[in-house]
């Protein structure tokens, strides 16, 4: 487009002339239309009645200049790709220039100049909201008296402004869709003189504009962003231009990458803190996203990073987020609706506000599956009510449509809480960290499957920088993995662990005194809704073996579930499917001599029987048995149903480090998933502290 330039001196004489010939409160104007030299009328282009309207205040001399538009100011982000973008109420003329230039529509650039130069602060109002405070942009440094005693008192005023909780140097981000990135690489660039000369000459004679450019300090390599429709013809005239250092292979390539969005951080103080752009790269980082080049100018008012198209959407969100501009939300998807899985989504649901508002944390479920149908939330699932839509507007189930949908929401992470015990969803884990979902799971079934398998997800958690939280996979709710790390990562070494994981065994064993036999003590459990409904996946002991597993390879032990010997509690001859669970118990009480033997040796060395899990750290070996331990040992005085661990390490070796408490139970169980979920929240960025008190 043709630029307009202004004859200020004769514009200003006759503003003024006709003012005077017009002596009038009120003039309203025609915008966009004015006359060249010679009298013709001609237009000032695009945006040229906001142009007007700026350079009407500047010759007249305007305590300030408001700019009507359909909009209520200029957004931190676009709001119709980050839904939760809000009106900035103040920002400087610099500012305001590099949003417009990257693409926000709400002022052209050449608007401002006759506002920046006459000092004139510009007000941007929505002419269908003419209650909202709009955006004032003006010099910060030097502020007019009409700015200072109307403007700012009135938005220290305005209770519906809205600021940054956490003061933060960044204004905005906008962003350039469908860039193309020309690359002239090659050794015979290093050291030479006049090669960027040469190529950006080559482009202004073909009249393709530059909107970015980076160069390796090495000068091995410059890239340019240019219109995605001018990278075909960019890299003809690049090649033209080095044919013979092409031949010559001085340069090695000229060539182009397409579908690419620049996004752009905007703000004036950003050069006054540290870490700026090591936080933006990291958020993008977190979300999955590669920058492919970088540009940034010593100033710092604007940092802008070329992304592929397809995550513009997302990298908008992210960054945006990444410095409190709007929450740290993340899109997650639960598999299991059964006890576990309800408690969870109640838990969310009342903390889901206080997080919000207090740590900056929007956790949105975006969908809901059982083993049968699912439930996609568009754009989300409404948690007070999630049970009728599960039931009445459910689809049949299909994890991989599942997956893709809380992946592709309206926000830049994503996460899949399987609160299932079925091997189907866990058999998914490796495939949803690979695409950027991370996962969160008491389901112990996928870290005590296969070694190659549990291999399999930490490569694929380090290749595609996800996570992989499992907290309640041993002991519900209690701190026993992140334990386990803290006392690895801080260089302690294991000598042996030794735990009751099973609350069901412990209330069978703490209650089997001798005073009832055994089998009576397992119908009373029963009873009580303490085992499951055939006691004998709780006798067999197996999951005690699985929780053993996981915590001999968290302390990195290579082993498998069948290397570990088990003392089950039911008698072979019980043990067939075929026998139901009454048959089973009925039968049980002709099994009772052994155990009540035990029981008996053990009660007259003042000892008692306990189920435990068993892990040799030195020699690498696990087992799950019954074992004797002294009354004034912490297994020995332990009563009802809690789980309890021993942690025995170089420092904590004459006193072991014990973690006792609840270790089953649907709240403690969906707590302690809560709390791994708020464990990525905070490892994506989320403030560690309360943003308000």
């Amino acid at each position: 487009a043709t630029r307009r330039f202004i004859n200020w001196s004769q514009t200003g004489v006759a503003t003024l002339a006709w003012l005077r010939a017009n002596p009038v409160q009120l003039v309203i104007a025609t915008g966009f239309i004015a006359n060249d030299h010679d009298g013709v009328p001609t237009t000032l282009g695009r945006d040229g009645s906001d142009y007007s309207a700026s350079i009407l205040a500047k010759v007249t001399s305007a305590e300030n200049c408001i700019i009507w538009t359909d909009v209520s100011g200029v957004f931190t982000a676009d709001p119709r790709v980050v839904t939760d973008a809000v009106a900035i109420p103040i920002m400087s003329y610099k500012e305001a220039g590099e949003l417009a230039y990257f693409g926000a529509r709400v002022l052209h650039p050449d608007t401002m100049v006759p506002a920046i130069d006459a000092n004139i602060p510009i007000r941007i109002k929505n002419t269908f909201r003419p209650q909202d405070f709009g955006t004032v942009i003006f010099d910060p440094k030097n502020p007019t008296q009409f700015t200072e005693d109307v403007i700012l008192k009135e938005m220290a005023s305005d209770a519906t402004v809205s600021l940054p909780k956490i003061p933060v140097p960044v204004k905005g981000f906008t962003s350039v869709s469908n860039v193309a990135l020309v690359n002239v690489e090659g050794t015979g660039m290093i050291g030479v003189p006049g090669i960027a000369s040469r190529m950006f000459s080559a482009l202004l004679s073909e009249n393709i504009s530059c909107i970015l450019i980076a160069q390796a300090s090495s000068e091995y390599s410059i890239c340019a962003a240019v219109p995605g429709n001018q990278g075909a013809m960019a890299v003809e005239v690049l090649k033209k231009v080095f044919r013979a250092e092409l031949e010559e292979k001085l340069i090695s390539c000229v060539d182009a990458t397409f579908s690419n969005s620049i996004v752009a951080m905007v703000g004036e103080n950003m050069q006054l803190q540290k870490g700026i752009l090591a936080r933006l790269a990291t958020a993008l980082s977190n979300a999955g996203i590669s920058i492919r080049a970088l540009a940034q100018g010593s100033s710092e008012h604007n940092i802008s990073v070329v992304v592929s198209s397809d995550d513009e959407s997302r990298a908008l969100r992210a960054a945006h987020s990444a410095f409190y501009l709007s929450a740290q939300t993340i899109s997650i998807g639960i598999v299991g609706t059964g006890v576990v899985g309800s408690v969870l989504i109640d838990q969310i649901r009342d903390q889901r506000k206080e997080l919000l508002n207090r740590f900056g944390v929007d956790l949105r479920v975006t969908a809901l599956a059982t083993s049968k149908k699912m439930f996609l939330g568009e754009p989300s699932v409404n948690i007070d009510d999630w049970q009728a839509q599960l039931k009445e507007s459910a689809v049949p189930a299909d994890l991989e449509a599942f997956a893709r949908h809380v992946k592709n929401s309206n926000t830049p992470h994503a996460a899949i809480i399987d609160c299932t015990a079925s091997e189907v969803p866990s058999a998914l884990y490796e495939t949803w960290l690979r695409q950027g979902i991370s996962v969160i799971s008491p389901n112990k079934k996928a870290n005590s499957g296969p070694m190659s398998y549990y291999k399999a997800m930490r490569e694929a958690q380090r290749e595609a920088q996800t996570h992989f939280f499992y907290e309640a996979n041993v002991g519900a709710g209690l701190p026993i993995i992140t334990t386990l790390r803290d006392l690895l990562r801080t260089g302690d070494k294991f000598i042996q662990i030794e735990g009751i994981f099973s609350g069901t065994l412990s209330y069978i064993f703490n209650e089997f005194d001798g005073s009832a036999p055994f089998s009576a003590v397992v119908s009373k459990a029963k009873g009580l809704g303490y085992t499951e409904p055939d006691p004998r996946d709780d006798l067999s002991g197996m999951d005690v073996a699985r929780k053993t597993v996981i915590l001999a390879r968290e302390i990195g032990m290579t082993i498998e579930l069948a290397d570990v010997p088990v003392r089950t509690l039911v008698p072979e001859a019980l043990s067939d499917p075929e026998i139901s669970s009454d048959d089973f118990l009925a039968k049980l009480a002709d099994y009772d001599g052994e155990l009540g033997a035990m029981c008996a040796e053990a009660a007259a060395a003042g000892e008692k029987l306990r189920y435990v899990g068993v892990i040799d750290a030195e020699n690498k070996k696990c087992c799950v048995e019954l074992r004797r331990y002294p009354k004034s040992h912490p297994f020995g005085g332990l009563e009802g149903s809690d789980n309890i661990i021993t942690l025995q390490t170089k420092r904590y070796n004459k006193q072991q480090l014990v973690i006792q408490g609840p270790g089953a139970g649907a709240d403690v169980t969906a707590a302690g998933v809560f709390a791994d979920l708020l464990r990525l929240a905070s490892f994506l960025g989320a403030p560690s502290a309360a943003m308000e008190t």
